[in-house]
């Protein structure tokens, strides 16, 4: 019997414990914090499309825009490694006209992706590509290597705007932050962080955060700690 009332002390404990790790009882701080870095990369994704009123010549005409964009690439410098093609894809073509849909042929497309760390080379290898066969430019996309390095200085700056905030406020209520009780990673850029986006620290994101040719990577923490006391 003992022993189930000291199982069943230690479970409340425990309860109680989880509290406070979920809804800590002291000062609760939201850091964020942004780190920029120049890009050293840009990926590319296009597709070739070819709609012929037979298989077999939509599978010509795409095969044949392929090799020649492959042959544009090649000369940009971009080896086949750095190139991921998907396979040739076909599928009945049909459009809506009169109420009614009609057969318009058989449509051939193969998509692409292609990274470059050849940043002033941009320009003229879209226009290459194009000029090869390449008929939907999908997107262009610039970013860093190193991101993970990135991503923890960011977040080591998070952590620092966050104890900031919590001393300041401890030293207007006149007590002392204590131990850490709670972190809590928060993703900027999910949807649920919206309700902290309020309390950033205004350093957190300014204006050349945004400048052109710069890759920003993002972090923001949620730190919880005891009062210590005056």
């Amino acid at each position: 019997m003992a022993y189930r009332e000291h199982g069943a002390e230690d479970s409340l404990v425990g309860s109680a414990f989880m509290q406070m790790v979920e809804r800590p009882w002291g000062i609760t701080a939201f850091g964020a914090a942004s780190v920029k870095a120049l890009p050293n990369l840009v990926r590319v994704r296009f597709k070739i499309v070819r709609l012929e009123q037979t298989p077999a010549a939509a599978f010509e005409a795409a095969r044949t825009a392929v090799r020649a964009v492959r042959g544009a690439l090649r000369e940009h410098g971009i080896a086949d490694a750095a190139v991921e093609g998907s396979r040739l894809d076909l599928k009945t073509a049909t459009e809506y006209a009169d109420g009614s849909r009609r057969f318009i042929g058989y449509q051939c497309q193969a998509a692409f992706a292609v990274q470059s760390g050849v940043l002033d080379d941009v320009e003229p290898l879209l226009i290459d590509i194009v000029s090869a066969g390449a008929n939907e430019i999908e997107g262009v996309d610039f970013d860093v290597t190193g991101k993970r390095e990135l991503r923890a200085e960011a977040r080591r700056q998070a952590v620092a705007a966050a104890r900031a905030k919590a001393e300041l406020y401890a030293e207007a209520a006149s007590v002392r932050i204590g131990a850490v009780l709670h972190i809590e990673d928060i993703d900027p850029e999910q949807p649920g962080a919206a309700r902290y986006r309020g309390h950033a620290e205004a350093a957190a994101t300014s204006a050349q955060d945004l400048a052109p040719g710069h890759v920003v990577v993002s972090a923001a923490v949620v730190l919880g700690y005891a009062v210590a006391g005056a």
